[in-house]
């Protein structure tokens, strides 16, 4: 049987002419999520970031380009090059292999990367538990396909929830059910309700998916207690926790609370890991921590590490290993601590969210003019603030502030499933300089006070 696909359209063209158009396909005959406003979140973002590019950027959650430098490159290459040939005593044969080649699928860096969780997290990992990644994108992907067993099986996250997780659950056809998370970081109690209700339901909760630290939109951090407690909710109720880290490091209090990965004992914790915020974002590498023990048919136990390298070998067959060594070499450049190597960006990102904080309350004192129904929250650490305002947030008003008032924020919005933050936008620290904060701070005051006075346009 086949299909007529010489229907015409008119399309329109960036330059917005008009011209007629083949149709091949209709969204309806591809996968369902393509859809989906969970997949076009962060092109809408960049798109309107790259059509307003004066715009002061408070929507990037992207590290800061401060202190890239080109050469950095080079020496990380080295850099691994040496230790191969130092410490692992392989030829110079076998380094160009190591690099050249398709390489392990479970990465060439898992060794380092152990040593890492190790110096900086206080993780005891084997290497043999580690992927490395494309990105932790593809590490919650792996992890979402190989949990996904069956059409009842579904997801946990806490609202909001970080796009890349919703995304990826998409792609995957397994349900995200939402978690609320209050001023705690995750609400227990509606955890277990959610929990419950869908069994009743005759779904199947696989794992919660959680940012225990400085959460990427909300910012916020859970406590070590409530940490402890949800560590026991998870053995209690059979449930895995998608532990997900980029911020952790980036704390500006007296001393850092630990993981869920180092706090649990009876391995409940899939971990995943990013190097985008701490080494190079250009790299694109990241990884799995998933060593809990899997039995396969035959009652031969391995690791899920493991399975998870199956489904990676028919996806990206291996993480470029040349990218690996690049992050490879600045692991081994600081003894393995990103934690040693981040010192300066930890002190720029603190000095960022001080300044945002401290500006807002400026511009916004409590009783004063313009300040009504105008609230923020104050994290320790991370990238990121979170604005709450008496107005709708949402993408016709960030385009509007864009193209009149030159600042851009992200709607929160795009981080809920169904309906929520519709009265939020978040403000990213990372991307900005203390100069470029000032400025975008008074645009989106103005902003925020021509809407509050009913005015639509800069004054």
């Amino acid at each position: 049987m086949t299909t007529d696909m010489t229907t015409k359209t008119t399309k329109t063209t960036e330059n917005s002419e008009t011209a007629e158009a083949t149709v091949d396909l209709t969204t309806s005959q591809l996968h369902g999520a393509l859809e989906d406003p969970a997949l076009s979140s962060m092109n809408l973002l960049n798109e309107i970031a790259n059509h307003y590019p004066r715009s002061v950027q408070f929507a990037a959650g992207r590290p800061s380009e401060e202190f890239f430098d080109t050469e950095d490159v080079h020496a990380h290459l080295r850099a691994f090059t040496d230790h191969l040939a130092r410490d692992r005593g392989m030829s110079p044969a076998e380094i160009r292999r190591t690099l050249y080649q398709y390489g392990r699928t479970k990465g060439v860096v898992h060794e380092l990367v152990a040593r890492n969780l190790a110096v900086d997290e206080g993780i005891d990992a084997n290497p043999e538990a580690l992927v490395v990644t494309v990105g932790c994108q593809e590490a919650m992907y792996l992890v979402l396909r190989a949990l996904r067993a069956a059409p009842q099986d579904v997801v946990l996250a806490v609202s909001p929830t970080y796009v890349g997780l919703t995304g990826a659950a998409r792609l995957v056809d397994m349900p995200v059910l939402p978690v609320a998370s209050g001023t705690t970081g995750a609400d227990l109690d509606d955890l277990v309700a959610v929990l419950h209700r869908a069994r009743r339901e005759g779904l199947r909760p696989r794992a919660c998916y959680i940012m225990p630290d400085f959460a990427n939109p909300s910012g916020l951090s859970m406590s070590r207690a409530r940490r402890m407690r949800l560590l026991e909710l998870a053995r209690e109720e059979d449930l895995f926790l998608l532990e997900d880290n980029p911020y952790g490091l980036f704390h500006y209090g007296p001393e850092r609370t630990p993981t869920l990965k180092a706090l649990d004992d009876h391995r409940r914790v899939i971990y995943l890991g990013s190097f985008a915020k701490t080494a190079l974002p250009g790299a694109r590498v990241g990884y799995v921590l998933a060593d809990q023990r899997v039995a396969d048919g035959s009652g031969r136990v391995g690791l899920f590490a493991d399975q998870l390298s199956k489904i990676k070998s028919m996806l990206t067959v291996n993480t470029s290993p040349i990218a690996q060594a690049v992050v490879g070499g600045k692991l081994v450049t600081h003894g393995c601590s990103l934690a040693a190597a981040n010192v300066r960006e930890r002190e720029a990102y603190g000095r960022n969210l001080r300044l945002i904080l401290d500006g807002l309350a400026r511009r916004f004192p409590e009783g004063g003019p313009g300040s009504a129904g105008v609230e923020w929250n104050a994290p320790q650490g991370g990238f990121f603030v979170v604005l709450t305002l008496p107005f709708l947030a949402d993408d016709a008003l960030l385009e509007h502030s864009a193209r009149h008032y030159g600042v851009l924020w992200t709607p929160m919005g795009h981080f809920y499933e169904g309906v929520g933050g519709l009265h939020q936008l978040r403000l990213s620290a990372s991307a900005v300089t203390p100069d470029q904060i000032e400025t975008g701070l008074d645009r989106l005051a103005a902003l925020i006070k021509d809407l509050n006075s009913g005015h639509h346009g800069p004054s």
